[in-house]
């Protein structure tokens, strides 16, 4: 829902740093595999209940996942690039909840259900992007994408800030993941009425 607001302040910034790593060799897919490895970091730090630290790696995790498209777009704009950058986005997520609940057990019933909607909101989001790619759909609403970006309540930002929220307010991850679920659960749910729309005919 905020992603496209987010995008005009965080766009001119990461832009500005693509460049320049862009012209010092750097690749994209470098970004984007460095940013997953930073991530890997997190998870382990949530698992060993260091909530602190893995929020400072979520947050550098985040900022590689928009810079490596600055980098791509004054590099090389690849179908591989566009493609390890959706796919690995999506094993951060469930893997920031899953290694939540691996340090802390007793949470695994709202981290189950906090994966399952990911898996709602990730099914309606790609399929449509297929889709949308075989008929020619195209968006910049979210700025320029190897894939069509579908909107909804529960996008990348919103999805940070309940990452942030869990890393700050960890002994309230249950509540958390029962409400930012039932979120991603009316996405999907709009997402499949947008589909039914646009796809009919």
């Amino acid at each position: 829902m905020l992603d496209a607001r987010l995008r005009k302040i965080i766009d001119p910034p990461l832009d500005g740093l693509g460049r320049r790593l862009a012209r010092l060799g750097v690749t994209a897919n470098a970004v984007t595999w460095t940013g997953f490895g930073v991530g890997v970091g997190a998870w382990v730090l949530l698992a060993l209940g260091s909530y602190g630290a893995a929020l400072a790696l979520i947050l550098l995790n985040r900022v590689a996942d928009g810079l490596d498209g600055a980098v791509a777009r004054h590099g090389r704009i690849t179908d591989l690039g566009g493609y390890l950058d959706i796919v690995l986005d999506f094993l951060f997520y469930a893997g920031v909840v899953f290694f939540f609940a691996v340090g802390r057990p007793d949470e695994a019933l709202p981290a189950a259900f906090l994966i399952f909607s990911f898996v709602g909101t990730g099914a309606s989001f790609l399929a449509f992007a297929a889709l949308a790619a075989k008929r020619g759909i195209t968006t910049a609403a979210r700025g320029p994408k190897s894939i069509y970006y579908l909107g909804g309540l529960t996008e990348g930002t919103e999805t940070i800030a309940l990452f942030v929220a869990i890393c700050l307010f960890p002994d309230f991850f249950a509540w958390l993941a029962w409400g930012f679920g039932g979120l991603c659960w009316l996405t999907t749910a709009v997402r499949i009425f947008q589909a039914v729309e646009t796809f009919r005919h």
